[in-house]
């Protein structure tokens, strides 16, 4: 980014990488919020949710644009479990008894080997995901994350429902393959 008298000034392609984005957001908006409101009690919480999965996405803007879909999904959902978490350990607080007797105060947090084994199962599934063909993880991602149906998709994508049947079936074969792969290479 160049210094002018005024401050920094953007580059064309800068500028339309902005705009790219920006335009990613919008269109996600409304299926971010409907897909958050099925897994959520109310549509505030939903439009909340939503407001921080895609603050949150703006850390991963550089990224190619084909993978902002399933990290804007990824975020949503992660953001979803933390709201509940911080819901339940609001709730076992309250309800915690700190008699004498109590020596150790059960936690239902997972241990610092349970985090790093889900982050790394995560990120091999991430990296599983990127490496499926494009047509393939779409029509995946959107029956996983979108929720939508076999006819669905085949009215979304313009294609029939055996083709979907068929890319959602190597999409599978294709995941079982590479994380198994990766099963075995961390479990010997």
């Amino acid at each position: 980014m160049a210094l002018g008298p005024a401050g920094p000034k953007r580059t064309l392609a800068q500028a339309d990488d902005a705009n790219e984005f920006e335009g990613f957001v919008r269109s996600q908006r409304d299926g971010l919020v409907r897909f958050l409101q099925r897994r959520t009690r109310s549509a505030d919480d939903a439009e909340d949710l939503a407001q921080e999965s895609l603050t949150r996405l703006i850390r991963y803007r550089g990224y190619a644009p084909d993978t902002w879909s399933g990290l804007l999904y990824r975020i949503a959902v992660n953001a979803l479990h933390d709201r509940g978490r911080r819901a339940a350990s609001r709730f076992d607080a309250q309800h915690v008894s700190l008699d004498e007797e109590t020596v150790e105060l059960a936690t239902s947090e997972p241990s610092h080997e349970q985090r790093t084994a889900s982050e790394q199962q995560l990120a091999a599934l991430q990296r599983a995901l990127l490496r499926l063909p494009d047509r393939c993880r779409q029509i995946y991602l959107l029956n996983r994350i979108e929720g939508m149906s076999y006819t669905e998709i085949a009215e979304h994508c313009g294609i029939s429902v055996k083709a979907v049947e068929k890319h959602i079936s190597r999409a599978l074969r294709l995941l079982r393959e590479r994380l198994g792969a990766y099963h075995t290479e961390v479990r010997p």
